[in-house]
């Protein structure tokens, strides 16, 4: 029998997915991590992006999450998302008028917190736009 990890991905609004995995690969703020069971337990923080789960029938499911924190343990992975959306509910047209948004609201800061807060959203919006461009590729999107 083929070892699988348990993988939940959860925001703050609702659970996303909950299942078997081969692997799962995340991307993690020191860059992107691949867990296979039996990994080292860790814990780190998620900058936006892509989560992808290979089922153990090989199947890839791709999930977008905003940021959060990926806990590693040898047979359980679990993401605790600020925002979760599966791949195939992306907005691209949202995700455009909000990277423009972000964009305009950099331009016109009126203090350097509004200012990080516009520069966070935008990297938001532009991880979204590379994870659909990412599925077009791929056929999915």
């Amino acid at each position: 029998m083929a070892m699988t990890l348990h993988v939940d991905i959860v925001s703050a609004e609702e659970e996303i997915h909950s299942g078997s995995a081969a692997v799962v690969y995340a991307p993690a703020r020191m860059g992107e991590v691949g867990i296979y069971p039996r990994h080292a337990p860790f814990l780190t923080h998620l900058k936006p992006g892509e989560i992808r789960v290979q089922t153990p029938e090989g199947k890839e499911l791709f999930f977008f999450v905003s940021g959060g924190l990926l806990e590693v343990q040898p047979h359980v992975v679990t993401v605790l998302a600020d925002t979760a959306i599966r791949a195939k509910d992306l907005d691209e047209a949202a995700a455009l008028e909000a990277q423009k948004k972000a964009e305009q609201e950099m331009r016109d800061r009126k203090s350097e917190m509004d200012y990080a807060k516009a520069k966070a959203e935008f990297a938001q919006a532009a991880a979204q736009l590379r994870a659909i461009q990412k599925l077009r590729k791929r056929g999915r999107g």
